[in-house]
């Protein structure tokens, strides 16, 4: 292929078409839970069902990232990026016309398969076709698409369900798959390891059962109780899995991912502040949904239309491209810090000044979006940069298995630091803030309920909010480190 000294002649469309599909993957891991009520009734779905429904996309999605990063890398990140087109298309074709719930279940599982190869390398393709000085502006806009898509999940559901019936969430991702495949055959290059590593099979049957044993424990814990029964043996089975992965690792001249990579302080710096983002960005939502709704009384569309200026500010800085600017300047951990600190001082203003109504809350969001903008690009690119260029596929399964644990662990802590809160300041044994204003006898009592509810919300708040600061000061510490010593290796 010809390329021009900057990258791929047409990186700038490509990019436009790997994150038309990033986004239609990033949708579907939140577009149908406003369909709940629909697949209640059409289906007869027990609430069991609806877990399976939602959690079988993502468990296997999250499952497999690493073993379709190292499969991108040995076959080609072109094929597997249409491979997972396929898949996804599929997926979607079954999930719509399903008349029964384990249709859907096992179509959402076929859908979390072509989301994992997708996720992996559309990122890896980034990689390939942008060389070092457009990379960050490049690896920004494929975080906005992120940010986009977790955010508009429920609000395009919303609609849709408005104007069709519930199949329909899924089968409008079947033109832009059909459009996907025609355009990547067209231009996205191929590209592969050239070394040609033997598959490592038994790491990709490891990592793959590890990590869904993890990420299983993860999404049941708050339903299920974290001391549960299936909630310790899964992830008890994850752990161990993963302990004989990275023993293996360590063992075979070519393994699927190297385990030396967490050596370097770059790569290290860069995983630790992006698990801290993840959890910052989820815990926050997670909570500032229930503040909105259960103590300044909003509906669930009103809910998220006011948490949309997070992901707006987060789109329109990294479209401008304000923060592909801003790493040369300060460099990656002075802007890993400041983008950290930024998210941390949103949480604690929403946690501070939220009570008081929305106009506090908006503050906060804008300034949690401007530390997500900075942050997460500038430590998507220090994790790619960290990684051989070959690694490109098993770099970003890394960057995706790391995202979705700090998902899956910041609604796990600061969800359980709400509940331990709020159980300490409310006498009514109840799982829930409904449940305790159900069983309350009095105005007054739901009164002093509320208040200990929206007491909790501001304790975990600002617990998420030092974790994140201090995360970003432990990720740029660590990422100066790594780069004093390549400069003293350098002169050397």
């Amino acid at each position: 292929m010809t390329t021009s000294p900057q990258g791929h002649p047409q990186r700038w469309l490509i990019l436009g078409v790997i994150c038309l599909a990033q986004l239609t993957v990033l949708l579907d891991n939140t577009v149908l839970n406003v369909a709940i009520p629909s697949l209640t009734r059409e289906l007869d779905a027990r609430t069991s069902d609806i877990q399976w429904m939602i959690n079988a996309y993502s468990l296997v999605q999250s499952g497999l990232l690493l073993t379709a990063g190292s499969a991108a890398d040995r076959y080609g990140r072109k094929k597997m990026l249409l491979a997972g087109l396929v898949l996804f298309g599929v997926g979607s074709l079954v999930a719509g016309l399903a008349d029964s719930t384990g249709q859907l279940i096992a179509a959402r599982a076929g859908m979390g398969v072509g989301g994992a190869l997708l996720a992996t390398t559309t990122l890896a393709v980034v990689v390939q076709i942008f060389d070092e000085t457009e990379r960050v502006k490049a690896i920004g806009l494929w975080a906005t698409v992120n940010s986009l898509g977790f955010a508009a999940g429920p609000l395009i559901g919303g609609v849709m369900l408005d104007h069709f019936w519930w199949g329909a969430i899924f089968l409008i991702n079947i033109p832009v798959a059909v459009i996907g495949l025609i355009a990547v055959v067209a231009l996205v290059p191929e590209s592969r390891n050239p070394q040609g590593d033997r598959p490592d099979l038994l790491g990709a049957l490891l990592s793959t059962i590890g990590m869904t044993g993890i990420v299983y424990a993860i999404i049941s814990g708050p339903d299920e109780g974290w001391t549960s029964g299936p909630t310790l043996v899964s992830a008890a089975i994850g752990v161990v899995v993963m302990a004989v992965f990275v023993t293996w690792e360590l063992r075979i001249p070519h393994p699927m991912l190297d385990m030396h990579f967490f050596r370097n302080r770059r790569f290290t710096g860069a995983v630790a502040g992006a698990i801290l983002v993840a959890f910052g960005m989820a815990g926050s939502l997670f909570l500032l949904t229930q503040h909105l709704q259960f103590v300044l009384g909003y509906g669930p569309l009103e809910a998220g239309l006011r948490t949309a200026p997070f992901a707006l500010t987060i789109v329109a800085l990294n479209l401008t491209g304000t923060g592909a600017r801003l790493l040369p300047r300060l460099g990656t951990p002075l802007t890993i810090a400041s983008g950290m600190t930024c998210l941390a001082a949103g949480l604690a203003a929403v946690a501070v000044s939220g009570g008081d109504g929305y106009g506090g809350m908006l503050a906060g969001l804008i300034i949690m979006g401007v530390g997500v903008a900075f942050a997460m690009p500038a430590m998507a690119n220090a994790v790619m940069s960290a990684i051989p260029p070959e690694k490109a596929g098993v770099g970003a399964g890394v960057n995706g298995t790391l995202n979705e644990f700090g998902l899956g662990l910041g609604v796990a802590v600061l969800g359980a630091v709400l509940n331990s809160r709020f159980a300490a300041l409310v006498a009514v044994a109840a799982g829930s803030l409904p449940e305790a204003l159900a069983v309350a006898g009095s105005a007054r009592e739901r009164a002093r309920i509320t208040d200990a509810f929206a007491s909790g919300l501001e304790t975990s708040q600002l617990v998420g909010a030092l974790a994140v600061l201090l995360g970003g000061l432990v990720a740029a510490a660590l990422l100066r480190r790594a780069e004093r010593a390549e400069s003293e290796v350098a002169v050397a």
